[in-house]
């Protein structure tokens, strides 16, 4: 048991310490720190997501690797041999804070939440309006509020 806590633990401080490292460099960018993932055994895989106002390019990916890569072997954070994946949010990408809501109002977004609302569990609807509380979104010409604490999973729908 202590074994499997003192690995939590550490992996919480690396987190923590990458966590730092890219956010220092995400701002020297100008690309905003979207998520951060460690994954695998013996940290086999760090995968770090940017996004920007306008779309993140291959190249900005690729500019945020390069300086990212560089200080975390400046650091020597991670000894283990690891992989380090730069990418965007995507088209569907989740939406998880107020503020992801807030950004893509007019959008459709795909909607879980923990508990039934209007006997459902499951929407899919245009984001109409975002509050301190809860979203209003549009599914089939009626307007449905969502509270943020019942959400369990979101994401944007891709349009073609």
């Amino acid at each position: 048991m202590t074994n499997h806590l003192e690995h939590k633990f550490a992996m919480n401080n690396l987190r923590q310490k990458v966590l730092h490292l890219a956010g220092q460099v995400a701002e020297g960018q100008g690309v905003e720190l979207f998520d951060i993932e460690i994954l695998g055994k013996g940290k086999s895989l760090l995968r770090i997501v940017i996004d920007k106002e306008d779309g993140i390019t291959l190249n900005d990916c690729e500019k945020f690797s390069k300086s990212l890569g560089a200080l975390l072997d400046v650091e020597n954070l991670i000894t283990a041999r690891y992989t380090l994946e730069v990418s965007s949010p995507g088209l569907d990408r989740p939406l998880r804070r107020f503020d992801d809501f807030e950004k893509n109002r007019g959008k459709l977004a795909r909607i879980v939440t923990r508990e039934k609302i209007v006997d459902q569990n499951f929407f899919l609807g245009r984001i109409q309006e975002v509050s301190d509380s809860s979203i209003k979104i549009l599914v089939n010409e009626q307007e449905i509020v969502i509270p943020f604490d019942k959400i369990s999973r979101a994401r944007l729908e891709i349009e073609l």
